[in-house]
């Protein structure tokens, strides 16, 4: 196993989404390991996009994580009901990110399903 350091998510989102695809996620929760792997991203290019939640460059305390150093998590409910993962990328004060839109399950599936 490979783990990703802050340099690579340093970089512009685009980038980083292209080289996550592949790449295992894994996550060790308290019932278990869950991994699978990346199989479908969106970049969101910072305050300029306009599909950003940071777009206008408008600091809130739902974006506020965006801003921050590359490589935090940035999760987020949609609909009431949907927990949408994304990863910090680029420069602090960039607000660039990475959606994680769909894994293909390796470990964990059960749980997964939970």
């Amino acid at each position: 196993m490979i783990l990703l350091n802050k340099d690579f998510f340093e970089r512009d989102s685009v980038t980083v989404a292209r080289e996550l695809l592949g790449k295992v996620l894994t996550y060790e929760s308290s019932n278990g390991i869950l991994r699978g792997k990346i199989v479908e991203t969106e970049a969101y290019g910072g305050s300029e996009d306009k599909a950003s939640h940071a777009f206008n460059g408008i600091l809130t305390n739902r974006n506020a994580v965006m801003f921050g150093e590359a490589g935090l998590a940035y999760i987020y409910l949609i609909y009431g009901m949907y927990n949408c993962f994304n990863i910090v990328t680029g420069n602090s004060g960039n607000a660039q990110a990475v959606l994680i839109r769909a894994l293909e399950p390796i470990d964990g599936i059960e749980l997964m399903q939970k």
